[in-house]
């Protein structure tokens, strides 16, 4: 069989793979743009109607809409700066040798396989409970009060379930890029009297900044889409405060029934996410100039 031929005969057999992969991206996609531009309610499924755009006006000035915009902001922050500062600094103490390492490690590395509905379920009950959780615990042994950790501090008690999420992620990215670090360059450098700190500043850390945009860009996308953490722990309250986008279409879509005001935020939120993965790969695109300079 000739190149050319043999060619053909691959680009002919990956078409069903292609055309699946491309209907399974496509048409959910297109229903809800479809959607988007329709009044359809599922208690009154026989009153579809062409509305226009109608529903993005309605779910752009939905009350929770700002709130909702504020707390993705917040939550994604957050959850950045404490995986990327905490995973650099827990990074830079397993790197060297010592007694279990190994086993340190993928004590570390472990939390990121759980599912998220068992990580919310496990700090909700188990942890952040004010009656009978560890927290709880804690405060009353030493005289305190406890916290009701999911009314008094909503947010950030999701912010913390979520970071313990990624954490382990950014220390596996993290605890990689630093077997590739030259050690020879570090020895030499103590040799030379060079501090822990001026280590740290001049060499380990311009060497994870590649590792550190690649966990900022990975971890931005997925966090945009957290929903079920929200959802066992809060229910998106009290009242909003915890309500972001997500959880802001699943209120419309499910609690709501409103399909064309759920379609409509289903559609901003897929804007908002490719215009910060764009924003994220032109950044890191720029910072690997940068380092290959």
């Amino acid at each position: 069989m000739s190149s050319k031929a043999k060619t053909q005969a691959e680009r002919l057999l990956a078409q069903p793979a292609t055309l699946m992969l491309f209907a399974w991206m496509i048409v959910p996609l297109a229903m809800t743009v479809y959607f988007s531009v329709q009044y359809f309610n599922l208690l009154y499924p026989n009153k579809s109607s062409f509305v226009g755009l109608e529903n993005f006006a309605y779910f752009f000035t939905y009350p929770s809409f700002w709130t909702s915009i504020l707390n993705t902001v917040l939550l994604v922050g957050c959850v950045l700066l404490v995986t990327v500062v905490g995973g650099v600094l827990i990074s830079v103490l397993v790197d060297d040798h010592f007694p279990g390492q190994g086993i340190v490690r993928m004590l570390l590395i472990s939390p990121f396989f759980v599912m998220p509905t068992v990580a919310a379920l496990t700090w909700k009950n188990l942890l952040m409970n004010p009656v009978s959780g560890f927290f709880a615990w804690i405060a009353t042994s030493l005289g305190m009060t406890p916290v009701n950790w999911f009314a008094d501090w909503p947010l950030l008690s999701v912010i913390m379930v979520v970071a313990w999420e990624w954490l382990p992620f950014a220390i596996l990215i993290f605890v990689t890029a630093l077997q590739s670090m030259d050690r020879e360059q570090k020895e030499a450098a103590q040799m030379d009297g060079a501090k822990a700190w001026d280590i740290f500043w001049h060499l380990t850390l311009p060497h994870l900044r590649r590792p550190i945009a690649v966990v900022i860009m990975v971890e931005a996308i997925f966090l945009l889409n957290v929903f079920a953490e929200i959802f066992v722990t809060t229910n998106g309250g009290p009242g909003d405060a915890t309500t972001n986008v997500p959880f802001l279409v699943y209120t419309q879509a499910l609690l709501e029934f409103d399909v064309g005001a759920a379609s409509a935020g289903g559609l901003f939120a897929v804007v908002l996410a490719n215009l910060v993965s764009i924003f994220l790969v032109r950044l890191i695109g720029k910072s690997l100039t940068a380092g290959a300079k």
